[in-house]
């Protein structure tokens, strides 16, 4: 019978298939709580709370660690997006901290999830160094905008591969916006800081 041989290799095929595709149904649902935890993650950063910040990124670790062992080759990408939101946590944190930020290799993610979380990192930058601004801390706003201007500009070569890291050139455009904006803020600041010294000065 010409099929003898086929059916058999077509159940063991579909069995297969219906594995892999259990599997990226469960990545695409779970890896919400990963980026969930990234986030809250981040707005604890920004309110100052970093235990809660360190908390919540040491969660997502243990989650993609695991969710990364059922992914094979070619269900890695549905980890993209999580491991990018957990590279900017990661990160932000670090910087925070006045650490180095972790490579790749450190956070255990893809490569284009982590040039596509430091590009993410940057605008999470700028919001805290306007928050330093406000308060007056014009000395941290302006170590948090040296670390965000060396960031931007040692990720300003990959547009060039914006074929294989997607979104890369659009964000680096962005982020290009962002650091001119917060270079005008922090110079506005300097010199509106200076201004007032030499007023005090004046009046004793």
């Amino acid at each position: 019978m010409a099929l003898k041989n086929v059916k058999p290799a077509l159940n063991k095929i579909a069995r297969s298939l219906g594995e892999v595709q259990d599997v990226r149904e469960f990545l695409l649902k779970n890896a919400r709580e990963i980026i969930v935890l990234c986030s809250r993650s981040i707005i604890a950063v920004h309110k100052g709370d970093i235990k809660a910040g360190k908390a919540n990124l040491r969660k997502a670790d243990v989650l993609l660690k695991k969710y990364k062992k059922r992914a094979t080759m070619d269900l890695r990408r549905y980890l993209a997006t999580p491991q990018q939101e957990f590279v900017e946590a990661a990160a932000l944190i670090a910087i925070v901290e006045k650490k180095e930020i972790p490579t790749d290799k450190k956070l255990s993610v893809m490569p284009d999830s982590y040039v596509l979380g430091l590009l993410d990192c940057i605008g999470e930058l700028k919001r805290m160094v306007f928050d330093k601004i406000r308060i007056g801390d014009i000395e941290e706003a302006t170590r948090i905008f040296d670390v965000m201007e060396n960031l931007y500009l040692s990720l300003y070569t990959f547009s060039m591969y914006d074929k294989v890291v997607k979104e890369a050139r659009r964000k680096i455009d962005v982020n290009r916006i962002l650091v001119e904006d917060v270079r005008s803020a922090i110079t506005e600041e300097k010199r509106r800081s200076d201004l007032i010294k030499a007023l005090q000065v004046l009046k004793k």
